[in-house]
């Protein structure tokens, strides 16, 4: 299914062969993202991630990084999260030695340019700007502070504004240095190439990569009460809300139960939420769950826009289907829900960059990868009674956050809603 590599310097290769596909995909995972910061360097994690795109002194501008890989019809990105920071490249097999090239460059060689630093600090404070601007974004941003209060889980990854303008070059340099190690990094390529080879080629391009114990540290979750309400005032033709709870972390027995109980709430147009708020009530045009794991903590959140006027009852409307997953979920539904999931896994598993996400996101996290077929069986024995029982534990008044944001009132009594 996979093979994997350590090399001297610590830096873990991981292959997974596609021998089908003509693509090949690399993703480089770093064990760092927004919750191993401080308050005064929130979004320095994403920060250096924007500037390892500016330059390099092989490749001194962004667009010189970019046309090598778009010049042969290559995609290259990057994304920041809570727990880890990514940047992958799919390309066709021929270009796969370019691809590592220009991503081993921007990892080791980035310039950190003075000048580029303070254009890409604009870029940032732009995001964090067009992220404010839009609703049902603010909502998501805000259940996270109600989710993980005074944590840095439950701050915006991009930073605030004032933290943004704050950091400095060194600082970046000096948290670079502290968390982009090789001993915490992983390396995930699949495609149709055999895994010596790609050893091989990683060893040439990053083996001299000179490491020292990463500080993995961060501060660790602890459950604590706090505002359960925050409503934003805006004048917009939607309310936008969000409905949370704590949930399970990575490492937790029975997230797969949970993933499934999610897919029985609000996964796809034929889930619960779906049917009910949007089929039969016509209350909301978009409605979803979704389901969170982090390394200590995790989190189950409902998102949907509706028209302000209606916002209690589609409240409401929700609720009850929450307390509905304590109720036995019958025998075809739960058929449905295992196939819906398999399913979706399975197609996933046709893209190399998937793929390359699945085998290199577990190897950093958890240091296990499960493969697919794991999954499916894991799946596959999930019964009935484990997830009432799960829905009972779980679905209790006081785990319950909302967000709205929206042409409501600050003072609405929306809290008295949150009942189960």
């Amino acid at each position: 299914m996979y093979q994997k590599t350590t090399l001297n310097n610590g830096l873990r290769v991981i292959t997974a062969p596609m021998p089908h596909t003509r693509a090949v995909s690399i993703c480089i995972f770093i064990g760092t993202g927004s919750r191993y910061e401080s308050k005064a360097k929130a979004g320095i994690s994403h920060f250096i991630e924007h500037l390892c795109f500016r330059g390099t002194h092989k490749r001194p501008t962004a667009r010189e990084i970019s046309t090598a890989i778009e010049g042969v019809g290559g995609i290259i990105n990057a994304g920041t999260d809570k727990e880890l920071t990514i940047y992958w490249c799919k390309v066709g097999k021929p270009h796969f030695s370019l691809a590592l090239d220009v991503l081993a460059d921007m990892l080791l060689h980035s310039r950190f340019n003075p000048e580029d630093i303070e254009r890409e600090r604009q870029v940032i404070i732009e995001e964090i700007n067009m992220s404010k601007d839009s609703p049902s974004q603010r909502a998501d941003m805000l259940i996270d502070g109600l989710l993980w209060p005074g944590h840095p889980l439950g701050r915006d990854i991009a930073g605030s504004k004032e933290s943004v303008l704050a950091i400095t070059r060194n600082a970046m340099l000096d948290y670079m240095a502290s968390q982009y190690q090789p001993k915490s990094t992983v390396i995930s390529i699949a495609g149709a190439l055999r895994h010596r080879e790609i050893v091989t080629a990683i060893n040439r391009a990053m083996g001299s990569w000179a490491g020292q114990e990463p500080h993995t540290g961060y501060l660790a979750y602890k459950s604590r009460s706090g505002q359960r309400l925050h409503i934003e005032t805006r004048d917009t033709e939607q309310a936008h809300l969000c409905l949370a709870l704590p949930g399970l972390s990575l490492s937790h027995p029975r997230r797969f139960v949970l993933d499934l109980l999610n897919i029985i709430l609000g996964e796809g147009m034929s889930s619960r939420l779906f049917t009910e708020i949007r089929d039969r009530l016509g209350l909301a045009y978009s409605i979803q769950s979704y389901v969170e794991h982090f390394l200590d903590s995790g989190s189950v959140t409902i998102h949907a826009g509706v028209e302000p006027g209606k916002l209690q009852v589609a409240i409401k409307a929700i609720l009850e289907q929450l307390s509905r997953l304590r109720e036995p979920v019958s025998e075809p539904e739960l058929s449905k829900a295992k196939e819906l999931s398999k399913g979706r896994l399975l197609l996933r598993m046709e893209d190399s960059r998937s793929v390359s996400g699945w085998i290199g996101g577990q190897e950093l996290l958890t240091g296990r990868i499960l493969s697919v077929d794991d999954v499916l069986s894991i799946i596959d024995a999930i019964t009935a009674d484990e997830l009432q029982n799960l829905a009972r534990e779980l679905l209790a008044e006081n785990r319950l956050r909302l967000t709205v944001v929206g042409p409501v009132n600050s003072d609405s009594p929306l809290e008295e809603l949150l009942k189960l």
